[in-house]
């Protein structure tokens, strides 16, 4: 379990939203702590990529390779 303090405006952001959708507000800092961790390694798995191969490919690039364009 954890426990956050957060600014009151913060805090009845997070309200309103789990009003809106009939949630809690747990349930929405929840998915927003699991959506930012997600980003986090996303953009590590990319910086490790980047590094390791050079030039990123287009969306042409990768389409041509996996065979989507004919």
């Amino acid at each position: 379990m954890l426990a956050i303090r957060l600014e009151k405006e913060l805090e009845k952001q997070v309200a309103e939203l789990a009003a809106a959708r009939g949630s809690n507000k747990s349930a929405v800092v929840r998915e927003a702590v699991i959506r930012y961790l997600e980003d986090q390694e996303d953009i590590a798995l990319a910086r490790r990529a980047k590094k390791g191969r050079g030039r990123a490919k287009s969306i042409g690039e990768v389409r041509k390779a996996l065979g989507l364009d004919r």
